[in-house]
């Protein structure tokens, strides 16, 4: 049901996003703002340093601590934490090329210890923890270390850690924990820190973020002062309500993922405002945890992954108090990481004006780890899931053509500079004028009126062409699939190069197939998949999709379910849980080509 637009907005005002469009002979097209970025620090540290001297009491960070109760800091206290840390980092003598690895997840400790070395302009490189925790053989933090030679490496609490440490940390490291970083806290800042802090200029390296590996291994993009401060200043242009309403949020996003570690902590740093550290995540069994810390918190910015979303609507459905308090003073849904489906989009809308009247406003953006993270932007009120706007002030945009698609590549004081100690593919990033070659594909909204922004369409390298020559775009799909088959998938690959027809590898949603054939916990997967009320249902949600599809690219032919999930050693699945689609085909080339037989395999569903 979608909402009807008679119901007002709450306020959020907009920052100017007029572009110019300047076509090239070669066919390229430059997008770029008219209004300039404003001025930024030198530092991120430097707001810090803002913030304890204008609003010192300020809480400026908070987490759950063993007790249930809320641990706070405030500015003020935070910014004596972090120079002191900088001072003792600054005693033990690391060097500049020997960057700090941080192995364990989001807590207070670590963005004291961040911003310590930020102060002492020591590098920092965030690990994802499940490169240590969930895999088996540590072959990507072994990769990942190769890259980085750190000096020292910090973990909160050491002992779930203990193998990942024995199989992969140099012998001359330094290993801190969160007891450690306790006596460092009281070591008292001298001049030292002054001075080193000095030092830090626009182009001092203060992050390596690895990317999660979607396209390859992972690679350590360059993160310098001069990309921090001028993203935060161009989201603070963007969205300049944070003058006056600092965002208050209540965040679970990982900081060694750019949105996380960036945008969200930046942007809470950047303008004064609140960040409670959330242990929930948007899975079965802990989003509770999620729905209790928001009702504490009563978040203005409520920012989260789709699935983040999609796990939010049914508590508010059914706790009508947890509702209004999640709506009080909410002035902005923020998605990031994928689309939002249309009918989650939809329904927030009619919860909010059935609460309180108001229509929130969806707001979402387009970048990468590369990017900083912030690029492109919507200036209004987007009215569907998938718009991403136009390239903010500090941005330019270049369109492409590639095959029947364009191609984004971006250029602004908030690229990477290029990948730690990888040359090649830093070259291989950037083209012949220092655009950054995104990997997306952009669609006007109206080709005859740039000012109504972009689309998404789908990841460029992961497009192919049906043997019939009919190109298949497999990001718009792959949504759709997801969308329509929601309750009872995971995730989809789909193949189909040089065939007839699109075929799709199927990770089910394991527990939804079971309930659908009464199966037991221990009945084996490959029994659940082959039971025919589990299939009847993934052929009737097939065929209601091809009954909608307008051609051969978007017809969905044949389906087969994975027994197996994706797996992370194998570069199948991120760290954050989103497929690596070329790895899937190629590390299943067998399935798909049972897909594809001649003589027809009985685990193939054919629509």
């Amino acid at each position: 049901m979608t909402q009807s637009p008679v119901a007002p907005v709450r306020e959020v005002n907009f920052g100017p996003m007029d572009v110019s469009l300047e076509r090239s002979p070669e066919g390229s097209m430059y997008v770029r703002p008219r209004h300039a970025l404003g001025t930024y620090p030198i530092r991120l540290t430097d707001r810090l340093d803002f913030w304890a001297e204008r609003e010192p009491d300020r809480i400026f960070l908070g987490q759950r601590g063993p007790d249930g109760n809320w641990r706070t800091k405030t500015y003020a206290e935070t910014r004596h934490a972090a120079r002191n840390i900088a001072q003792a980092l600054l005693d033990r003598r690391l060097p500049p090329d020997r960057p700090i690895a941080i192995l364990s997840g989001n807590d207070i400790e670590q963005a004291f210890l961040g911003l310590g070395a930020m102060y002492a302009g020591i590098p920092i490189g965030p690990i994802s923890p499940a490169y240590s925790l969930i895999s088996s053989d540590f072959g990507k933090l072994r990769h990942i270390f190769g890259l980085l030679t750190p000096g020292l490496i910090y973990v909160t609490n050491p002992d779930p850690f203990c193998r990942a440490i024995a199989a992969v940390v140099p012998a001359d490291a330094q290993i801190v924990t969160a007891s450690d970083l306790a006596a460092m806290e009281s070591t008292t800042a001298t001049e030292a820190v002054d001075r080193a802090t000095a030092a830090v200029g626009p182009d001092t390296v203060t992050k390596i973020l690895f990317t999660s590996g979607s396209t390859g291994t992972p690679k350590g993009v360059i993160n310098t002062q001069r990309m921090l401060c001028s993203n935060q200043e161009l989201v603070r242009g963007v969205l300049p309500f944070v003058d006056y309403d600092p965002p208050i949020l209540c965040d679970w996003m990982p900081w060694h993922h750019t949105f996380g570690g960036n945008h969200d902590f930046g942007w809470v740093l950047y303008s004064g405002g609140s960040l409670y550290l959330d242990e929930g995540r948007p899975v079965p069994g802990e989003f509770e945890k999620t729905v209790r810390n928001l009702n504490d918190v009563r978040p203005n910015v409520f920012l989260n992954v789709p699935k983040g979303f999609e796990a939010l609507v049914p508590f508010l459905h059914d706790q009508p108090e947890f509702r209004k308090r999640f709506f009080s003073r909410l002035r902005l849904f923020y998605y990031a990481g994928a689309s939002l489906s249309q009918p989650v989009w939809d329904e927030l809308q009619r919860l909010a004006v059935e609460t309180c009247g108001e229509r929130i406003l969806i707001f979402t953006g387009l970048g990468s780890t590369e990017t900083g993270p912030a690029a492109l932007f919507p200036g209004w009120e987007v009215g569907r899931a998938g718009e991403v706007g136009l390239p903010a002030p500090g941005v330019e945009l270049k369109l492409v053509p590639s095959g029947d698609k364009l191609e984004a590549r971006l250029r602004g004081p908030g690229i990477t500079p290029g990948y730690w100690r990888q040359p090649e593919l830093t070259r291989a990033a950037f083209d012949e004028e220092g655009f950054y070659k995104l990997g997306d594909a952009l669609r006007f909204v109206d080709s005859a009126n740039v000012a109504k922004g972009f689309v998404f369409d789908g990841r460029v390298a992961e497009d192919f062409k049906l043997a019939t020559g009919t190109w298949v775009s497999t990001g718009p799909l792959r949504m759709k699939f997801l969308a329509h088959c929601a309750d009872f998938v995971r995730d989809v690959a789909i193949a189909g190069h040089d065939r007839d027809d699109v075929g799709v590898l199927i990770f089910p949603d394991l527990e939804a197939c079971r309930r659908l054939c009464g199966a037991s916990g221990s009945t084996p997967v490959a029994d659940v998949l082959a039971n025919d009320s589990v299939r009847a249902k993934f052929r009737t949600l097939l065929a209601e999709m091809a009954a909608v599809s307008t051609g051969s690219s978007n017809r969905i032919a044949r389906a087969m379910l994975m027994e197996d999930a994706p797996s992370i050693d194998a570069h199948e699945m991120t760290d954050k849980g989103s497929l690596n689609q070329g790895a899937i085909l190629r590390n299943r080339a067998g399935l798909v080509e049972e897909l594809y037989s001649a003589q027809q395999s009985d685990r193939v569903i054919l629509v």
